[in-house]
């Protein structure tokens, strides 16, 4: 029985860092339409700046906001220079995205070198936790406590506020929300900071379990991919529940198969899609 449990908080714990990127990547193209191939690379630098201000300054808290806001600047700078010359034009945008994930994986070899790196975990953290007749880290519980809050807000923000309603009216037709007076290329703007933003909060929370290093950028960016997929592109619900859908199935797979983990995942993405190709919350 403490064997389930400790599997499954893994799975949950290792979801929530999914949906920290799937989030943003699912509002992006909720809104804008642009598959964003970049959003692995804002995870690993997310990662790689937090790993320089913990060890500059022993401030965790203060790496999360250093790294996280970083990394929304270059997001925002990225479409309001680049991307928005390419609006609705989906080939351009792809390829104008994979080119840069291409160029900040570059870069971040070059800055931080090509050797496996962990980022310390703050001492708060350090003791584990009894849950019943468990022992379980108390860094993996939080990284699950923020992943519920950050879902809260979200959700929040999209149902309870008016930048939120101007959101879904950008979303439902983005001519008649520029006829209002909508700022809908201001939108654009902040949208893909806030998944810029995500993805790093992301790349700093995961760096204590998963590390940072080369590559982390192309796995977490298919993860994110198969956590959309299932949900449904554009859906905060379903990006959710496919993180710990996927969070799950790759955490049980690696488990009992660890020579099909991927199977585990990808088998039940494609059983999904074609039985809904829009995902469980997509739209028709």
């Amino acid at each position: 029985m403490n064997f389930w449990a400790i599997q499954i908080l893994n799975g949950v714990s290792f979801g929530m860092l999914l949906f920290l990127l799937a989030a943003g990547l699912s509002l992006i193209y909720g809104l804008m339409k642009i598959l964003n191939l970049t959003h692995g690379s804002y995870y690993l630098l997310g990662g790689y700046i937090g790993l320089t201000v913990v060890r500059s300054t022993g401030s965790f808290l203060l790496a999360v906001i250093v790294a996280s806001s970083a990394v929304a600047v270059i997001g925002g700078l990225m479409e309001r220079f680049f991307l928005r010359r390419f609006h609705l034009q989906e080939l351009p945008q792809t390829m104008l995205t994979f080119g840069f994930l291409f160029i900040f994986a570059d870069l971040a070899l070059w800055i931080w070198g090509g050797n496996p790196q962990t980022m310390p975990k703050p001492e708060v953290f350090g003791p584990s936790v009894q849950l019943g007749s468990i022992s379980y880290p108390s860094y993996r519980l939080f990284i699950i406590g923020v992943g519920l809050a950050v879902g809260a807000v979200l959700w929040w923000f999209q149902d309870g506020t008016r930048i939120g309603a101007m959101l879904r009216a950008g979303v439902d037709d983005e001519e008649i929300a520029r006829a209002l007076g909508i700022n809908v290329s201001l939108l654009f703007t902040v949208v893909f900071a806030l998944g810029a933003f995500l993805a790093a909060l992301g790349g700093v929370l995961g760096g204590p379990i998963m590390g940072v290093f080369p590559g982390a950028d192309f796995e977490v960016l298919l993860l994110g991919f198969v956590v959309v997929i299932i949900g449904g592109l554009g859906s905060l619900k379903g990006a959710m529940v496919g993180a710990l859908v996927v969070g799950l199935l790759d955490n049980f797979g690696k488990v009992f198969f660890p020579e099909f983990a991927l199977f585990t995942i990808f088998v039940p993405m494609a059983l999904i899609l074609a039985v809904r190709p829009t995902g469980l919350f997509g739209r028709e």
